[in-house]
């Protein structure tokens, strides 16, 4: 029998082979980050013997957090199987040799996330108790693990929603969805300790650290601290939202290509915001920050997107005699998109059945418990109406379902025209699995519109509500004073359908809208009708952001129209490029309305069509074949879309696995209409399939953007 206590020499924690099976090898493969409820091995090496069961006693104990403790558990104390150590943490002997032991380790699947410090405490029969820090470990939720709430069943769903580093945000209107390319970057340099940074910086942290490590645990309570700190609006959150117009302090949302230089930005400032941000900025850093922690995440846009400011599940807008859209006194609106995400997770705090995907929405637009956040709210809830369930499912239903009444202000009065219950919440769409294409998933929102089943919730929904004070909904006595159409737009034009009327009125562009160009339309009157009609139609166009908040009017046109019965008549009109071009917001987004009446009644009709303007897309060429570690050519070529000199161009090139940060190239003055191209060197350092992400900026516009999916061979 070997004489004297064990000492041990070194440990290695195998971070190679440990983080390619626990699926974190494109964070690191210097440090051990490993997920929660799968097994992790590391070896022990001794100085002077070998392990002996009968005379030795090793135990291990794991610490997170500033006050680590067992009741808390954040602190476990546990030893190799068979000892009468209880803990949920989990150490086997995998292999015995003459001066090593290899142990396979395991935290259990609810443990908190964040950094962890291993200890080991020896015990030999004959000698002292010997205490060693072996190193520190980063433990992460684990999708792959079917004891965690966070476990995904499909392997494709695990490749797209975990760990694909870029994709695509829809933007643009109903009728013309554009997608976005996104760098999530969740694997890049250093994006790992940023996330447990922002974690830290929380305001629950700043309170109870102790208690805030303690419930990182929970998927549900981590979705809520990162959906309220990647705004800034109660804390030093990542980022600055900002929806009027200058952005000369900071960068415009729309230039933005991806979250790294976002999240390093604001880690280099020591956790000062970053300027700024809109709805799909939030959304995909916040995707970024839960990929990257092990939670699986989508974004989502919504397209004619409800904000409901006082729970009723109405949303009010205003008009004028011009058919101009005023600023809502209650603030409500309806945003042309807007994004949020989804996350995965079961639901133990709610009822069965309301597990799976859940919304959350780090926009800051309404309070939860007194903090600017969103969320969880699940997405079958929301899709029942059952909007007392937690959290923030009465104020997510609205987004996706609540009515619109449209009111005509004139002569002091208000006046309401019509109430629609369709024209909320329309093409809700992400990014498809492993694909390019884009997935419509506004069934899981909610049933068919003007189907029995879909009133039925909204009703139940309502009903829900009312007993909370919130107004009364007068939508199953009223009747519309006069028709009005719902919302439509894009850039060859739509209109929706108008309720059954006396004269149809209808705007089609007659060629597509795009920046630079003048816009031409006609509006379309047809009499319905067996009597003679006399119009008059007051037509207008204003800027518009794309959370619904209306700019100036910048042209205005009255037409008088007479109509035979059964005649149809069309009107050409024109919108110069010289008379919108100064009032163009950043969203490029026109909204053209008509607003007609007959003469001698006091009927009203009033159409509207949304018109988001065109950009050319960047082109980008690969010269030659990606190989990991050699050096890889690309042309970026691009164009001035104006008949004028733009100034300030700045061409920006990023991509995960290929540049290590953003490319930036001073481009400075493109003349009228011209092509340029710029050639880009690069190393590729991950293999696999990546994508470049482009974005053209200028003194006139700042999003003219373009992408290319690359496939990286590994090197030798």
């Amino acid at each position: 029998r070997a004489q004297g206590g064990l000492e041990m020499i070194v440990s290695d924690f195998q971070c190679y082979q440990n983080n390619v099976q626990h699926h974190t090898e494109e964070i690191s493969f210097q440090r051990l980050i490993v997920r929660r409820g799968q097994n992790f091995s590391i070896i022990l090496y001794f100085k002077n013997r070998g392990f002996m069961l009968d005379m030795d006693k090793i135990i291990f104990i794991t610490e997170t957090g500033p006050k680590p403790d067992l009741s808390m558990g954040t602190r476990a104390i546990f030893s190799i199987a068979g000892s009468n150590l209880k803990s949920p943490w989990i150490a086997l002997i995998k292999s015995n040799g003459a001066n090593f032991l290899e142990v396979s380790l395991c935290a259990p699947p609810m443990a908190a996330i964040g950094h962890y410090v291993l200890k080991v405490h020896i015990e030999s029969f004959q000698g002292p108790v010997l205490a060693y820090q072996l190193g520190e470990f980063i433990l992460l939720f684990n999708p792959w693990c079917p004891a965690d709430e966070v476990y995904l069943e499909s392997e494709p769903q695990r490749q797209e929603y975990v760990m694909n580093d870029h994709g695509f945000i829809y933007q643009g209107n109903k009728n013309w969805i554009r997608p976005c390319p996104w760098n999530y970057g969740q694997f890049e340099e250093n994006i790992i300790n940023i996330c447990l940074k922002l974690l830290d910086k929380s305001l629950n942290s700043q309170v109870d650290p102790a208690m805030d490590c303690a419930l990182r645990g929970s998927s549900v309570y981590i979705s809520r601290v990162v959906s309220a700190m990647i705004n800034s609006n109660d804390d030093n959150g990542v980022l600055n939202g900002k929806w009027s117009e200058g952005f000369d302090d900071g960068t415009s949302p729309s230039e933005w290509n991806g979250s790294v230089a976002i999240l390093k930005k604001w880690y280099a400032t020591g956790g000062q915001p970053v300027k700024y941000g809109q709805c799909w900025v939030f959304a995909a850093v916040m995707c970024t920050v839960m990929r990257c922690l092990g939670i699986p995440t989508r974004v989502i846009t919504n397209f004619d997107s409800g904000h409901d400011t006082d729970g009723n599940l109405i949303i009010d807008e205003y008009f004028d005699n011009t058919g101009r859209i005023l600023e809502n006194k209650k603030k409500d609106t309806v945003w042309n998109f807007h994004v949020w995400n989804e996350c995965w997770m079961s639901r133990k705090d709610l009822p069965p059945g309301y597990g799976g995907w859940q919304l959350l929405d780090a926009t800051p637009q309404e309070t939860s418990n007194g903090v600017y956040c969103c969320g969880p709210a699940s997405v079958r809830a929301i899709k029942e109406g059952e909007v007392e369930l937690k959290y923030d499912t009465a104020f997510a239903f609205s987004m996706v379902n609540a009515d619109c009444v449209s009111w005509l202000v004139y002569g002091g009065k208000e006046q309401k025209l019509h109430r629609y219950t369709n024209s909320v919440g329309n093409f809700i769409s992400t990014k498809s699995i492993q694909s390019d294409d884009r997935d419509d998933i506004t069934e899981n929102y909610k049933y068919q519109e003007g189907s029995p089943m879909e009133r039925e919730r909204y009703m139940k929904a309502l009903q829900k509500l009312q007993p909370r004070g919130y107004p009364e909904h007068p939508r199953a006595s009223s009747q519309p004073a006069g028709p009005l159409s719902t919302r439509g737009g894009g850039p060859l034009g739509h209109n929706s359908p108008t309720p059954p009327q006396a004269v149809s009125l209808k705007l089609k562009l007659t060629q597509p809208a795009y920046l630079g160009l003048d816009i031409n339309f006609v509006l379309q009157t047809f009499n319905l009708a067996p009597q003679f009609k006399a119009l008059k139609v007051n037509l207008s166009a204003q800027s518009m952001l794309h959370d619904g908040s209306p700019l100036n009017v910048f042209w205005q046109d009255t037409a008088f129209i007479t109509l035979m019965p059964s005649e149809a008549k069309t009107l050409p009109c024109i919108i110069p490029y010289s008379q919108y071009s100064e009032f163009l917001s950043p969203d490029k987004q026109i909204r053209i309305s008509a607003l007609g009446e007959e003469k001698n009644s006091s009927e009203r009709f009033l159409i509207d069509k949304i018109i988001t303007l065109e950009l050319p897309s960047i082109v980008i060429n690969v010269l030659g074949e990606a190989i990991v570690g050699q050096l890889l050519t690309m042309q970026v070529i691009f164009q001035n879309p104006l008949w004028e000199e733009v100034g300030d161009c700045v061409l920006t090139v990023e991509g995960s696995g290929l540049f290590k940060k953003q490319y930036k190239i001073i481009i400075g003055i493109l003349k009228p209409q011209s092509k340029a191209s710029v050639t880009i060197k690069t190393v590729p350092f991950k293999s696999g399939q990546r994508q470049i992400q482009a974005n053209l900026k200028s003194d006139r516009f700042k999003d003219i953007k373009g992408y290319r999916n690359v496939n990286v061979s590994p090197g030798l």
